[in-house]
């Protein structure tokens, strides 16, 4: 269960690195990163929300499982720690790359994401609600 907490450092260390990108394109534009490197801003806002929301979530599944007593499947936590990282991950490529949304090789990094963490969510949801049915 302690790969749930690295994962939302991870997530969160991403979080403080994008708020930082963000404030830099913004405030002090620099050759080459505001309106070039940076392409698509909006996206780069997902991202950061989407990191946010995903270190939350693990933080959410670590603290409601120590409190419960429940030890949750390592499997579980892997591919939650690896999809919550990935996922806004995704949305940090597309906020450098125009073209991100036309490429094989991201929509299978994509999908791949997607299943590592519907697995991971999937499975501690389960994990959680037998535990509350069953006590």
């Amino acid at each position: 269960m302690d790969v749930l907490l690295i994962g939302a450092t991870a997530c969160t260390t991403a979080l403080i690195l994008s708020a930082w990108l963000m404030t830099f394109a913004r405030w002090f534009p620099i050759q080459g990163i505001d309106g070039g490197f940076l392409v698509d801003y909006k996206t780069m806002i997902r991202a950061h929300v989407d990191y946010a929301l995903m270190a939350l979530f693990q933080l959410g599944f670590f603290a409601a499982s120590k409190s419960a007593g429940i030890e949750l499947h390592h499997f579980a936590c892997v591919c939650m720690a690896i999809g919550g990282f990935t996922n806004p991950t995704i949305f940090t490529i597309a906020a450098f790359d125009t073209d991100f949304w036309s490429k094989m090789k991201w929509k299978v990094f994509s999908a791949i994401s997607f299943v590592l963490t519907t697995i991971g969510f999937m499975t501690i949801c389960y994990q959680l609600i037998c535990h509350v049915l069953c006590h």
